[in-house]
């Protein structure tokens, strides 16, 4: 890992913590929270990462980048597939699901044409947030015993979420060189989780909890 991608990984952690900290707060305090509606918070979430990381491809020069996003968008949509299946299982009928429109974050994220800032963006940061509130998600359904829900995020969808962030690493690495391209990465970094943890404060709200999967 660069000096460089070591530091961002520092400054991204610092500002995650507004995230994380909310979940927190909330298996502390035991808060309330359907997991099914949470589930279809995760649904609708996979589906716009994967649709974001395809829409990215044509436009990406870099081949090497180009193919993370290519497999980004199948874990994302394999993902979505998981969590289909488990909503059904649950008994909950899919048939007419249609996303929902961008929320603020994924409206932001379509407006970057830049490599590093697509990397930094996607790869880097939204994975580390989805693996973090992912952890918290899994022990709140641990709490309600619903380990079939937890083998899926365990097994299958957290694994992914860790790659793909080491994949941005190790990208940012490479393409992060010039003082521009680092700045530029650094922005990127720090308007994701604002925006994330603006829109995830406003999801909890309607939630009535703070530890539910996605971004």
């Amino acid at each position: 890992m660069t000096t460089f991608v070591r530091e961002l990984e520092a400054f991204k952690a610092e500002r995650l913590r507004a995230i994380t900290d909310a979940g927190d707060v909330s298996l502390a305090s035991d808060a309330g929270g359907d997991p099914t509606a949470m589930l279809h918070v995760a649904l609708a979430n996979e589906i716009s990462v994967s649709e974001l990381a395809a829409a990215w491809m044509p436009s990406t020069r870099e081949i090497e980048v180009k193919i993370a996003f290519a497999r980004q968008t199948g874990d994302e949509a394999g993902h979505f597939q998981l969590v289909a299946r488990r909503l059904a299982a649950l008994g909950v009928d899919l048939a007419a699901y249609q996303p929902p429109p961008d929320n603020p974050l994924f409206t932001y994220m379509k407006t970057l044409t830049g490599t590093v800032e697509r990397v930094a963006a996607g790869l880097f940061t939204l994975e580390s947030i989805a693996h973090a509130v992912n952890e918290q998600f899994m022990a709140f359904c641990t709490r309600r015993g619903d380990v079939d829900t937890v083998q899926i995020y365990r097994d299958y969808i957290q694994p992914d979420e860790r790659a793909h962030q080491l994949l941005g690493q190790e990208l940012l690495g490479k393409l992060a060189i010039t003082p521009g391209d680092q700045l530029a990465a650094k922005n990127v970094v720090a308007t994701v989780l604002e925006i994330a943890t603006s829109t995830r404060k406003a999801a909890a709200a309607r939630l009535g909890a703070a530890c539910f999967p996605g971004c």
